[in-house]
């Protein structure tokens, strides 16, 4: 007598449902399923440093996406509003995957690396911005988001300023940022405050 055969165990869920009711498979993103909602409350809910910083509030993506873009704002004046709004959107994927170390990133390897390159696209594209950002462009929002992690990690985040130097270099001698971590919905409303400015300049043009 045939053995009984075993019910065939489901895929694993590999989607998200969101706080608008959609539901992103993150393992094929669609731009159809990103909404800039999304966006911002997720990372005015990720912290920054894995939340080891001090003060009475974490330090979300959300605000650092925004400081990100005023450092932008300061050392290349007048960039294109396509590239503010990437500059805006750098950290976007971690709306979904979270704000992972450099360190851990690096051990998880380019798997990890292309799932977050295949979400970035897709919230490009929802958003009319190429899928990837030229290097160029890349290579400023680089250096903003590098010096941002000085003040960060000076202010708030316990380094030492020798450290700091030694971890992400000196930021420029014009340039001083004060680091003051909003309550969650404080820092959800400036990033999209901030989005639909950029984004209406982006639409006149």
């Amino acid at each position: 007598m045939p053995a009984p055969s075993r019910p065939k165990k489901e895929a694993p869920r590999a989607w998200q449902r969101m706080i608008s009711g959609r539901r992103l498979d993150l393992l094929e993103p669609s731009p159809f399923d990103v909404e800039i909602e999304d966006i911002a409350h997720g990372l005015a809910r990720v912290a920054r440093w894995n939340g080891q910083t001090m003060g009475d509030h974490a330090f979300s993506v959300a605000e650092h996406s925004v400081v990100v873009l005023d450092i932008l704002d300061h050392l290349y004046p007048g960039t294109d509003a396509k590239w503010r709004l990437a500059a805006l959107l750098h950290d976007s994927p971690e709306y979904v995957i979270g704000d992972m170390i450099s360190p851990f990133k690096a051990a998880l390897g380019v798997n990890y690396r292309d799932f977050e390159d295949r979400l970035e696209a897709a919230i490009h594209l929802r958003f009319g911005l190429p899928p990837k950002t030229p290097q160029v462009i890349k290579r400023k929002i680089k250096r903003c988001d590098v010096i941002c992690a000085y003040f960060e990690a000076t202010q708030i985040a316990g380094f030492s300023h020798a450290e700091s130097v030694k971890f992400f270099g000196r930021p420029p001698q014009d340039l001083e940022i004060a680091i003051k971590p909003l309550p969650v919905k404080q820092a959800q409303i400036l990033f999209l405050d901030r989005f639909e400015t950029v984004l209406s300049q982006l639409e006149t043009r």
